[in-house]
Parts: structure tokens; sequence; C-alpha cells
């Protein structure tokens, strides 16, 4: 036996025993933490896969075969004008009002049709952090100079991340060039047009079958959340149509699939995704089967499923026991991160940088986090940085990125997060 190689394997042998036989089971702290790493992740599960992540995987498995190559490099591509690419990738991601694990099958999508670096991780950011509607409700609970702040600081990183970004990897960014000035002209199949409007439906899906309760009932926020299903229901038809007249779907296999939606809004309307639910199931069997285009995008939407969603379910399960749900503790105590942001000290501003990296938020729940790390003495510089660096990332976020573009480029793009977060926040707090 050649003991050498198995070395590797006996030591995680070894590590894995050990690790089991002092198993803390019994200690309060310890099984509080389990318990909450559970409710979590099935908190995440009921909230984010079916609403959320389900619309994001067949949105990027779009863009892989719907989006014609030249389209992305003429947009985002790696030599593409830097105004235009860098104006394209930060405001769709104001668009989308997305959180960091969303984001992800549509960063997937459009680096792999050949996004440039630069651009990609520009989008990558500014999908969940340029979110209009919790700068709003920012500037309303936390103060307007703090969501101003936070506007500014989150427009600013998406430019300025991407073009380190672009500057660190620029040797294979411009072999990246070479390539890609060497590839064919594709053969376009149909207007632009045409696949921007069935993307806007799929958007319209995605946005208003997770648009959240306002915080007043008052107001088009709350007109629209009340019919929010209706406005879902119609994108939903208007896919419908778009995939019969414009993508070749036979008409009675969209009437088949609408069929299992409209039995579930009928019978069950006080239980809408199942609704929803019942129209992904119709969706998937109709076209999974076809060898044609709209095969290709069911087999594309799968794949990043099967890339991203078991990496994003086991992190929020590890950054469940680490550090609980909002509210409720995990392993590490919630008022050692109380203590660690008061000030304006770098520690402080590092320490609220780096916590709020690897913590999970979903969409709008960072700000009322906030609140309550405020009231408990966070000081407002932590209290930027940890808006900056938040809701950009978190474990589960950082664990598919890594899968995406590797190791050493997703921690340039983690680092440069948790840096310039850290700087924007000292300096908030010199001047507030």
């Amino acid at each position: 036996m050649d003991w050498k190689r198995e070395w590797k394997p006996l030591g995680w042998i070894v590590a894995v025993f050990l690790g089991c036989y002092y198993l803390p089971v019994g200690n309060l702290r310890f099984d509080n933490a389990v318990m909450e790493s559970l409710h979590l992740v099935k908190w995440y599960a009921r909230e984010h896969v079916l609403l959320c992540l389900i619309p994001a995987f067949f949105i990027a498995g779009a863009i892989a075969v719907f989006v014609s190559q030249a389209s992305v490099l003429k947009y985002l591509g790696a030599g593409a004008n830097k105004v235009l690419a860098y104006g394209v990738a930060s405001t769709s991601g104001t668009i989308l009002a997305v959180c960091s694990c969303t984001i992800l099958p549509l960063f997937a999508g459009i680096y792999k049709m050949g996004a440039g670096l630069g651009p990609a991780t520009a989008f990558l950011y500014a999908g969940p952090a340029i979110n209009i509607l919790a700068i709003i409700l920012t500037a309303r609970i936390l103060g307007p100079e703090l969501g101003i702040a936070r506007a500014v600081g989150a427009i600013a990183f998406s430019v300025i991340i991407g073009l380190l970004m672009h500057f660190f990897f620029r040797k294979e960014e411009m072999e990246k060039i070479e390539a890609q000035a060497a590839m064919p002209e594709p053969e376009v199949t149909r207007p632009l047009w045409q696949n921007g409007l069935y993307f806007a439906a799929m958007i319209g899906i995605l946005v208003f079958a997770n648009w959240g309760k306002p915080v007043e009932p008052v107001g088009l926020w709350q007109a629209i959340y009340a019919d929010k299903w209706l406005i879902t229901g119609i994108f939903a038809a208007i896919l419908g149509l778009m995939l019969m007249f414009w993508y070749g779907l036979p008409k009675w296999q969209v009437v088949l699939a609408a069929v299992p939606v409209l039995v579930f809004a009928f019978f069950f309307s006080g239980h809408p995704t199942l609704a929803f639910v019942a129209g992904v199931v119709g969706l998937s069997a109709v076209i999974s089967p076809r060898e044609d285009e709209t095969g290709d995008w069911f087999r594309e939407s799968w794949g990043f499923a099967k890339q991203i969603l078991p990496l994003l379910l086991f992190g929020v399960l590890i950054a469940g026991i680490l550090l609980g749900r909002p509210g409720e503790e995990g392993l590490i105590p919630s008022t050692w991160v109380s203590r660690a942001v008061g000030g304006n000290s770098l520690l402080a501003n590092f320490f609220a940088s780096f916590a709020g990296a690897f913590m999970y938020f979903a969409t709008l729940t960072e700000v009322p986090i906030l609140q309550g790390l405020i009231g408990s003495g966070m000081g407002k510089g932590p209290a930027l940085a940890l808006l900056l660096a938040g809701p950009a990332l978190s474990l589960p976020n950082m664990l598919v990125i890594r899968t995406i573009m590797g190791t050493r480029k997703t921690v340039v793009f983690v680092s440069l997060v948790i840096v310039m977060a850290t700087i924007s926040g000292m300096i908030y707090g010199t001047f507030f």
C-alpha cells in the first residue's frame, strides 16, 4: 500500500471521526444553532427557491439559448465600450431587486455567454446592492443621509469593482478579447425586440411574484402588492403567447400547461404559490422532451439548477449554524457582533463588512436588522459598511461564485467588496 497517497484520506477520516466523537450534542447553544440552521434552510426553501430561484434559473437558461453571443459581446464583452458595458451592467441590476443568491444564475448565464469579467462582476454586485426598494426603505427607516450614502456607494462600488477585476485579470481578459474577435458572426433567428419582450415577461414574473408587503398599507406599493398575483399571471399569459407565436411551441401544449394553473388559481385562490408551481411543472413537462431551442432552454436551466442549488442550500445551512436567523442565536452570540461594531474604528468597520459579507440577507431584511443593531450601539460608519457588503455577498453566494469563475477571482472579488465597504464606512462615520 502506498501510504504517502493514503495519508490525506486517512486524515479526513480521523478528523470526521473526532468531530463526531466530540460533537457537543446536549449543549444548549449548539442544539439551538442546529435548530436555527434547519429553520433558516426551511424558510429559504419556502421563500426563495420557488419564487426567486426557479424563475432566475429559467432566465439564465434563456440567456444561454436565446441571447446571441454577439449581443453579449457587444454590450458586456471584455472588449466592449467601457461606458456602455458598465452602464448596462449596473442599471440592469437595479431592475431586478433580487438577493445575493437569486442574482447568481443570471450572472452565470452572462459570464458563460462571454461577458467580460469586469462587466459581469459589476452586474453581480449591482443586482442585490442597487435595489431601489431597499434604498428607499433605508432612507425612510434609518435616515436620508444613510439612504443616499448607500445609493451612491453601491453605484460607485459596482463600477469600481468591475474595473479593478478587469485590471487584476487583464492578461486573461486580453486573451478572451482575442478569442472572441476570431469567432464567426452567429446567425440571427429572430429580431432583438422579440427577445427583449420575452425577457421582460420573465423578469416581470420574477419581480412581481416576489413583491414584498410595504411597511405602510397605503399608496402605490400597497396597490401593487394587493394585485401582485394578478400582475404575475398577466406576465405569465404574455409569456405563453410569445412561446406559441414566436418560439414555435404548439398551442395545445401551451394550453395543456396552463390548465393546471387555472384550476389551482380558481379552487385554491388562498394559496397562489400552488398555481405558480403548477405553471413551472407544466412548462417543464411540455418543453423538456423537445429537441428544438425551447428544449435547449429547459436543459440549460436545469444545468444551472444542478450547479447552483445544492451549494446554496448547503451555504444557508452553515450560515444558520454560525449566525442563526435574524433575531435568533447561532453559535456566534449576537452580543459579540453588537459589541464589535460600536464606534467608527477601523476594526469596527472591518468587522461589520466581514460579518455582513458572510451573513445571508434576504431582500429588504437588512434594514430591520440594522435598525436593531443601531439601537444596540452600532456606529453609523459600520452600519453603512454592512449595507454595502451584506446584501451583495453571503456564504452561499461565495460558494457558488467559486464554481463559476474560480477560487482566485472569487477571493479577489470578495476582498474588494470588504475592503471598499470598510473604507467607505470609515469615511462616512467621520462626517456623520
